[in-house]
């Protein structure tokens, strides 16, 4: 499945699958664990595939040190095998046998935080995409799915918890001062999925009984000192686990389940069968240490990562293109969870918020690829908000085209057929065609199509007869290919009347219209609606039932009137980003009075003290760099910024005294600890305050909360308000920040992101003396990302310093990162992908940085990407 590309590697391509030719129905595995020398002993139970018999059993393997190696108990000769870099090749085998090898690894000096590593004091693994074979010899893919016997031996003193896959079948006293534990995981597993954690951890748990009566356990492991901060995160896993018994009817499958917080970990969390293991940032929890958006996050992840018992390890993948098969439908899972929880507008708003900022403009990049794509250098590239997010969106327009009964009885269908097996995304849309008696065939093509459609609407009414018609076209942007083929889009619309009312009235035409939905599925399609009594207001796109730009030459005035009238949350939220966007970007013939609209609407909006405070939080949110680089030809860097900053500045100063009275009305409910009042309470509280600390000089209310602050979210609201704003203060509330948290590494990485996001050219000196201080560990995923992910991706401002000198501090720690975590560097790259957009010389510099990274990365992780950023 391989192809030359241009940086010396090969692509593997999704058209040149071919199942393998040997199975491992049965894998035990017995570890002598040691930091310094881990000796892992598999026994492989294998059958050949009847249509391959006679194939070399080839195996995976990479910093393996091979001790021994036979085939059914007997040694095998070396004329039998041939051991390359990373392949183990067995040949002359023709029919079920047991191979067992012994390999020695080293914990302690694997940086790349793949396979068995440490952290601290404890040793764990992390196996996605193809860690596993840094572990042992194995067939390393995901359509290889084994049931698992794992023994785990070590001294008790420095690892008395030892913890893998499955169900504990025993623990035994070894003696001199060892013991063991065995892990049992009956359910057909592929080795990206294989966890284990040893090392002195304590936990909090709780006994339950699923819907099905299964006794289950769930605990929530990490170091001693952190324990008490697990309480949050064990709550969530059994409100995870319930609503999905109630949604999905999944009920868990085993007798207990694990979730390790990790301090070292690359990813947010991985969901390994029975044994989560969590970036520590997902579990550990109080409200003098995290935040309200630390809470949900940990709410949203814990769901994500337990959703994935069913849509990810009782189905996985057949291969890694499928990969959206299990983190789109899980993310689409987790969202609906933390909807149905808490408020579904709000959630809805910042799902679409991070994939109009982030995704649109990978889409629109360098890195831009289809949701499924057709080959790949390297996988652990394609881990990106695309095969997430958008996957996640296909899988809502799914639901959105079948309705919320049909779907279930696809994902019924789903899950029922697949059960043990790994699919692909045919067998996904399979499952709901059934059900639906839908042909599914045109849909598809979203997973395959990159880019991010258009959709254009013109309208016109005639007073006289009532004609109110409605004209459509679907634009597929140049990365979809120049074989594109219109895609299958649902669009809620509404129809609004002068006084607010929804219109109602039946369409004819060419598109198909279900009530409220249009599907538009050809390149351009006609509506005619007949006998209205006034020309509507149209509102498009109504709960972004689709991931397109649509396009729709609405005027200040009525994108103020949709701001009043739409009975839609979401497009609520919308109008205002269309207005403030078109006046950031100055495409209205009357630029002031498009402002004056602009700042009435949130002038009502924070009068009205019956709308939630966290949706008036998000409407007053402008938008983003990167939402407004997007919507842009060219990305004048400067003028946007200014820009942003300019009308930031005059509305806080406009509505400075309704800031005031709304930050203080709601000081008595924010108080209340962590109920949806409160911290939506806080929410537009801490939004109020950075309003109102960017007009004040001294920034007194911001210097007030922080030396009042009871808990993370105001004291870091505060913190951020001081450090961004330049108030005198700032340094002084940083240092006392940095002091009062200095044990707490979590704690750390906020502080040390607010001070590089600073929106001010200075900041690359920041970012410069903290890379030179001691609060700097490479070897830490969460502090390069606090640190350089924060400053490449959220200060535009320093990060694209006109000299260069941000893009340089970036690109001088790349190869340094590259040798300890090539994932970790690699997605920093990431921050270039819009390089050639950027005017004012920024691209010829950000070529520049990029050029120098040449001959200097070892990686093929990051290889892969400045080849592609380059090309």
């Amino acid at each position: 499945m391989t192809d030359s590309g241009p940086s010396g590697h090969t692509d593997t391509l999704l058209s040149e699958y071919r199942a393998p030719a040997w199975r491992i129905v049965h894998a035990e595995l017995r570890f002598e664990l040691d930091a310094d020398a881990t000796e892992v002993i598999s026994r492989l139970h294998l059958q050949p595939e009847p249509a391959q018999v006679g194939a070399p059993l080839v195996l995976d393997g990479a910093d393996l040190e091979l001790l021994s190696i036979a085939l059914d108990d007997a040694p095998l000769d070396t004329a039998r095998y041939r051991l390359d870099s990373d392949v183990l090749t067995v040949t002359g085998i023709d029919a079920a046998c047991v191979l067992e090898t012994r390999a020695r690894i080293t914990p302690s000096r694997n940086t790349q935080l793949q396979g068995l590593y440490r952290s601290g004091e404890t040793l764990l693994t992390q196996c996605e995409a193809e860690g596993f074979r840094r572990i042992t010899w194995f067939i390393d893919r995901p359509d290889v799915m084994p049931t698992w016997r794992i023994a785990l031996r070590a001294g008790r003193a420095r690892y008395p918890v030892l913890l893998a896959n499955g169900n504990l079948l025993k623990l035994d006293d070894l003696g001199d001062g060892r013991h063991e534990a065995v892990w049992d995981n009956p359910h057909p597993t592929p080795c990206y999925l294989f966890a284990l954690v040893a090392g002195q951890l304590d936990c909090v748990h709780k006994d339950i009984v699923t819907a099905e009566g299964r006794a289950v356990r769930l605990q929530v492991w990490a170091a001693k000192d952190d324990v008490a901060r697990c309480a949050y995160a064990l709550g969530a896993v059994e409100r995870a686990l319930r609503w999905d018994e109630r949604r999905f009817g999944r009920c868990y499958d085993l007798d207990v389940f694990n979730i390790v917080a990790a301090q070292d970990f690359t990813m947010g969390a991985m969901e390994n069968k029975g044994l989560n293991i969590f970036n520590a940032r997902y579990i550990l929890a109080d409200e003098a240490s995290a935040t309200d958006a630390d809470y949900q996050g940990i709410e949203s992840v814990i769901g994500h990562e337990y959703f994935h018992n069913w849509s990810g390890n009782r189905v996985t993948l057949r291969d890694w293109f499928q990969l959206a098969l299990k983190e789109g439908l899980t993310v689409f899972r987790d969202q609906e969870f933390v909807s149905d929880l808490h408020s579904r507008e709000v959630k809805r708003i910042e799902d679409v918020r991070l994939l109009r900022s982030r995704q649109f403009a990978e889409d629109a990049g360098a890195l831009a690829h289809p949701v499924r794509p057709m080959r790949y250098r390297e996988i652990n590239n394609f881990y990106t908000l695309t095969v997430y997010e958008k996957g996640a969106e296909i899988v809502r327009m799914l639901h959105t085209l079948l309705g919320e009964k049909t779907f279930r009885a696809g994902m019924d269908r789903y899950f029922a057929d697949n059960d043990g097996r790994a699919a692909t995304i045919e067998d996904f849309l399979a499952a709901h065609a059934q059900p639906s008696g839908r042909d599914l065939a045109q849909f598809a093509r979203w997973y395959a199509q990159a880019g991010t459609p258009e959709v254009a609407v013109e309208d016109d009414f005639d007073a006289a007869s009532g004609r109110y018609t409605l004209r459509f076209a679907q634009k597929q942007p140049p990365s979809a290919g120049v074989d594109a083929q219109p895609l299958l889009v649902p669009l809620r619309f509404a129809l609004y009347a002068a006084d607010g009312s929804v219109m109602e009235a039946r369409a004819s035409g060419d598109a198909a219209v279900y009530g409220d939905l249009i599907e538009l599925a050809a390149e351009s399609h006609t509506l005619v609606f007949d006998e209205l009594r006034e020309r509507p207001l149209p509102s498009f796109n109504q709960g972004f039932s689709a991931p397109v730009k649509l396009r729709y030459d609405y005027s200040p005035g009525q994108l103020a009137q949709l701001t009043r009238c739409e009975r839609d949350g979401l497009n609520r939220w919308d109008m205002l980003q269309r207005l403030a966007t078109g006046v950031l970007l100055r495409r209205f013939e009357s630029h002031a009075s498009a402002e004056a609209a602009l700042s009435l609407a949130i002038g009502d909006l924070l009068a009205d003290d019956a709308a939630d405070p966290a949706f008036v939080a998000e409407c007053m949110a402008l938008p983003d760099f990167e939402t407004l680089a997007d919507a842009a030809a060219t990305i004048d860097i400067d003028a946007l910024l200014a820009a942003r900053k300019g009308l930031l500045h005059r509305l806080a100063q406009e509505h400075a005294a309704r800031l005031r009275l709304r930050y203080d009305a709601l000081a008595d409910h924010a108080a209340h600890g962590l109920d949806g009042v409160a911290m939506s309470a806080r929410r537009l509280r801490n939004m109020c305050l950075a309003w109102l600390t960017e007009i004040d000089p001294l920034a007194d209310l911001a210097v007030a909360q922080f030396d009042r602050a009871a808990r993370m979210t105001d004291r870091l609201g505060a913190l951020r308000s001081l450090v961004h704003a330049g108030a005198p203060m700032a340094e002084q509330a940083q240092a006392a920040f940095a002091q009062r948290h200095r044990d707490d590494p979590l704690a750390t990485d906020k502080w040390l992101a607010v001070a590089v996001t600073r929106p001010h050219v200075e900041a690359v000196d920041t970012v410069r003396a903290l890379l030179e201080s001691r609060w700097w560990t490479p070897t830490n995923p969460n502090r390069v990302r606090a640190l350089l992910a924060s400053f490449s991706r959220m200060n535009p401002t320093a990060f694209h310093r006109i000299d260069g000198a941000g893009y340089a501090v970036l690109v001088e720690q790349l190869p340094v990162l590259d040798a300890i975590n090539a994932q970790v560097a690699a997605r920093l790259l990431s921050g270039f992908e819009s390089w050639r957009r950027w005017s004012g010389g920024r691209d010829a510099l950000a070529r520049q940085a990029l050029e120098t990274l040449r001959g200097r990365l070892l990686s093929r992780d990051a290889n892969d990407l400045l080849t592609r950023l380059l090309a």
